[in-house]
């Protein structure tokens, strides 16, 4: 508990006269709580599964630059490849990115609804079980929504929404729509496979002046942290991510992929804490 009222997780009361310490609530433990907890997004980063591999961090640390990455080496096989494989994982993971799109998507769709005017379709891609779709779709009710996933994905998708599920794969292809929607995908990816990745997307939207844009829900590295907690949210998210081989980015980072990938522009808006959009436009 001296660990969690230190990093605020818990705040603490010391009464007078020897009694016992009170502990409370914060407003980040307040967070895990409740109708709207996000307990199931914090669950997968400190899931077994992703912390046993720091376990072999020093041994991860002696090999080439092109050894496994340290998930693979700890697992014997790709986080990607289990999520495909071992239900259990499979059912953590979508569980706790629907989770994440609960609460970011209505931020986003507050503060950022400009973003989303005037298109008529979108496909969130690599969009699981469609919680940042649906939030979309719902939000605004003249864009035809839809979600590309990997079968397996989409074999369990929700019923009876307003959101179309596509099985498919982002690295064969995209289909065509009047914008791509992208929540933290490309940090999972080195630079080879994001731009490919954008490439397949620059290729399924329309022209820019009839709307068409990528519209991409990331960390960028450096990008006004307002406070120590967001700096030490980014640091840590680097070191998560390196965990899987994958790359958190600043401006120039993104950039540089940005345009390998054909795009002619951009936009970075500040969303909150951490996290960004990233508008491209072809």
């Amino acid at each position: 508990m001296r660990v969690l009222t230190t990093t605020g997780i818990f705040s603490v009361k010391h009464p007078k006269d020897g009694d016992e310490l009170v502990y409370g609530l914060t407003p980040a433990s307040q967070l895990l709580v409740g109708s709207s907890s996000l307990a199931p997004f914090i669950s997968l980063p400190i899931h077994g599964v992703f912390v046993s591999p720091f376990l072999g961090l020093g041994s991860w640390l002696q090999h080439e630059h092109s050894s496994p990455s340290l998930f693979e080496m700890t697992h014997g096989q790709t986080t990607w490849y289990m999520n495909d494989h071992d239900p259990t994982f499979s059912a953590l993971f979508n569980e706790g990115m629907a989770c994440d799109s609960g609460f970011i998507m209505d931020i986003v769709i507050t503060s950022c609804s400009d973003i989303f005017q005037g298109l008529s379709s979108l496909i969130d891609v690599a969009g699981g079980l469609g919680g940042a779709a649906l939030a979309i779709a719902t939000a605004f009710p003249n864009i035809q929504c839809s979600v590309l996933d990997l079968p397996h994905v989409t074999a369990n998708a929700p019923a009876s929404t307003n959101v179309k599920y596509i099985a498919g794969d982002m690295f064969d292809g995209i289909p065509s729509a009047n914008a791509i929607f992208l929540k933290w995908v490309l940090h999972d990816w080195g630079d080879a496979d994001c731009v490919k990745i954008l490439k397949n997307c620059k290729k399924a939207i329309s022209p820019r002046d009839a709307g068409g844009k990528v519209i991409v829900l990331d960390i960028v590295i450096g990008d006004e942290p307002s406070s120590i907690k967001h700096k030490e949210t980014q640091v840590l998210f680097d070191l998560f991510i390196m965990a899987v081989n994958g790359v958190e980015r600043d401006e120039k980072e993104w950039r540089k992929i940005i345009f390998e990938a054909g795009f002619s522009d951009y936009k970075i808006i500040p969303v909150l804490g951490v996290r960004s959009v990233i508008e491209m436009y072809p």
